[in-house]
């Protein structure tokens, strides 16, 4: 499970903007995980949860997780098929096509953090 190393990182990244920010405490941190990233969103929760547990400056700090939508775009006829569910498309809806090129959702960004 990577998704615990990629809590780890984070942590390290939060330890440094309190620092600069002179916060003893976070309180909630918003994370974009895009559906492409290969980050199991469940597995990412359970890991903050229990790392922030043992971590004076997270412990019950809450995690916000935003899913943005992907772009796929056909190869047939150009239709772009915006998907806000993560599931790939199984065809273009306009022309049948199968061949579907992914933009987007491949991101892995800490958009917010909210410390005192």
């Amino acid at each position: 499970m990577h998704e615990i190393s990629l809590v780890q990182g984070l942590f390290q990244q939060l330890q440094e903007l309190a620092i600069d920010n002179k916060a003893s405490k976070i309180i909630c941190v918003t994370m974009e995980i895009g559906p492409l990233s290969g980050v199991v969103v469940d597995s990412f929760q359970f890991g903050f949860d229990i790392l922030s547990a043992d971590d004076e400056l997270l412990k019950g700090a809450k995690l916000k997780i935003k899913i943005p939508p992907v772009e796929y775009s056909c190869t047939g006829c150009g239709h772009v098929e915006t998907v806000t569910t993560g599931q790939k498309p199984e065809e273009c809806p306009k022309c049948g096509e199968l061949l579907l090129i992914p933009k987007g959702g491949e991101d892995l960004i800490l958009l917010q953090v909210e410390m005192e």
